[in-house]
């Protein structure tokens, strides 16, 4: 049986449903995540999701800023909403689908962008992200004969040398610094969690899921970074059949700056 869940920093779900509208139809994922809905739950377009077949919808939102929600074309069960450094930000949404005779655990994240200045002393939005991160660890990759976990998200960090267009410039840049890949890293792995962008894409190999507003061509200039993940418990690496990265959907109708990825398992 074939499994496919997408993950996509939407930058507003309400402003951009034309291009999410495209995407469930070109591509028909049977979950996605989205990030950086910027809706309270109470103006969520519910009915726009349904109308194109994904009648399961969780969300966990706020007016204007951060957000998550998982739609789905199968039933989801919402599992926690956690709240991580003590703020009331909408970042985390937790919900469990079935897949063939697996039970997944979908974790969907919004890890905070960090600010400008690399220094938690002088920069509480760096300290925030840190903080978040090292929070983060308490979400352990759980699985068993027949479950299974997931973890996807905009999770502003480029932890690799070549998941960034230049190691070399960006190392004092937010998003690319030691202080961040190193702990995001070590989080991932005290988690159990595997990596799946890189499982099978050698190291050397550029991956980009993310392209600035602010280039003036941005396809031309391709100076990315890999900020948006895909992870999972060890035990759904044999059914992994691989991902694509939707890069033609930054050049989309008022694109979001993050393109969509989205992973394949084919658990028989």
């Amino acid at each position: 049986m074939s499994f496919s869940i997408a993950t996509w920093n939407i930058n507003s779900v309400r402003l951009r449903m034309p291009i999410v509208e495209r995407l469930l139809d070109e591509y028909a994922p049977d979950v996605l995540c989205l990030q950086e809905t910027k809706v309270p739950d109470e103006l969520f377009p519910e009915k726009a999701f349904r109308k194109v077949g994904y009648p399961y919808i969780a969300f966990h939102g706020q007016k204007g800023y951060h957000g998550v929600a998982t739609v789905a074309r199968r039933p989801i069960e919402v599992v926690e909403k956690r709240r991580f450094c003590d703020i009331e930000d909408s970042r985390h949404l937790s919900v469990t689908v079935q897949a063939g005779v697996k039970t997944i655990l979908v974790h969907n994240f919004y890890v905070p962008a960090g600010g400008d200045e690399p220094d938690p002393e002088i920069n509480r939005k760096f300290r925030h992200k840190l903080d978040f991160v090292a929070e983060m660890n308490a979400i352990r990759a759980e699985h068993g004969e027949v479950s299974a976990s997931v973890l996807v998200g905009d999770l502003n960090i480029a932890p690799l040398e070549h998941d960034v267009w230049s190691h070399k410039q960006l190392l004092n840049v937010v998003s690319h610094t030691p202080v961040e890949t190193e702990s995001f890293e070590a989080m991932r792995r005290a988690g159990g969690w595997v990596d799946l962008m890189r499982h099978n894409v050698p190291s050397e190999q550029k991956l980009y899921t993310w392209w600035s507003y602010r280039a003036q061509d941005w396809e031309a200039s391709n100076r990315g970074r890999r900020l948006d993940h895909v992870w999972s418990s060890a035990n759904l690496v044999p059914s992994f059949a691989g991902y694509e990265i939707l890069r033609a959907a930054r050049g989309w109708d008022r694109p979001s700056d993050h393109v969509p990825v989205i992973a394949r398992f084919d658990l028989g």
